[in-house]
């Protein structure tokens, strides 16, 4: 019976070693596959983290898509409005000319007209004077011929010269008329200048100086300013939403290469202890 117990004394040994060896391989067994539970969950937030970047990084693309259109509105229409500034001021300095223009041209239309009445009164003297000398010489022919043809020049160069005359005249009333047509023509665009220019800017007065902040005004030059501003603010949050994204998938891509090496190590583990197992 005691050499039974001694013959035993082996068998139980090498069992209580393979007992040890079996729930070490087991507990690194459940290590790993706690590993690869790890390694999948980390793989998901790696997968969903670079599908909301992906997104973000769409969102930031279309809102400076959007800041650039909006920041090129406002420039656009602050040249648009210094344009419209410029066509009125010009259109009234053009207008000033224009009346003293009208002006001068109705001055010289008066002074024309008053040459030719003073030139038709002297071809009626010139003629009544021919006729007087040509009936003086049918009474007294002494009366030089030299003087009758000279008189006769001088009505002739008189008629020439209202005739002349009238066409200045013509030409002074069309240039008249252009002026007036020319003053029609930059009264309107002097008057649409400055509504165009009220309506971007939304003064009162094209002297009214420009608001640095046109927040408050009802205008299309307010329009565009918000719009810019609202676009700034709206790339600014989705710039912040990208690189909060990027951060969060950094960490995640990092622990799930933590995760991956660990299980890797754990997997390395249970490997040996197996072979040491089988060896065994």
């Amino acid at each position: 019976m005691e050499a039974q117990i001694l013959n035993a004394g082996p068998r139980l040994k090498k069992y209580g070693i393979t007992e040890k060896k079996k729930s070490e391989l087991d507990t690194l067994k459940n290590l790993v596959i706690d590993a690869q539970a790890d390694v999948q969950q980390q793989q998901v937030i790696v997968t969903s983290l670079t599908e909301k970047a992906a997104r973000y990084q769409s969102y930031l693309l279309v809102a400076d898509n959007n800041r650039t259109h909006a920041l090129n509105n406002k420039n656009l229409i602050d040249q648009v409005i210094q344009n419209a500034y410029d066509l009125g001021y010009n259109s009234t300095n053009a207008f000033s000319n224009m009346i003293s223009a009208n002006e001068d041209t109705e001055q010289v239309a008066s002074s024309v007209s008053t040459l030719i009445n003073k030139l038709i009164y002297s071809v009626e003297i010139i003629n009544k004077l021919a006729n007087l000398v040509i009936r003086k010489k049918a009474l007294n022919p002494l009366i030089s011929d030299d003087l009758i043809t000279r008189i006769n020049a001088a009505g002739t160069d008189a008629n020439n010269a209202v005739a002349l005359t009238l066409v200045a005249l013509k030409s002074t009333l069309a240039a008249e008329a252009s002026v007036l047509e020319s003053e029609a023509a930059i009264t309107l665009e002097y008057k649409q200048a400055i509504k165009l220019y009220l309506t971007l800017t939304g003064q009162e007065s094209i002297d009214t100086p420009l608001s640095l902040n046109p927040a408050s005004d009802i205008s299309i030059r307010a329009l565009l300013y918000n719009a810019y501003k609202e676009a700034k603010v709206a790339y600014d949050k989705a710039n912040i939403a990208n690189d909060e994204t990027s951060r969060q998938l950094n960490i995640a891509a990092t622990n799930l290469n933590k995760a991956q090496v660990k299980l890797k190590s754990l997997q390395s583990g249970l490997a040996a202890a197996n072979a040491a197992a089988l060896a065994a």
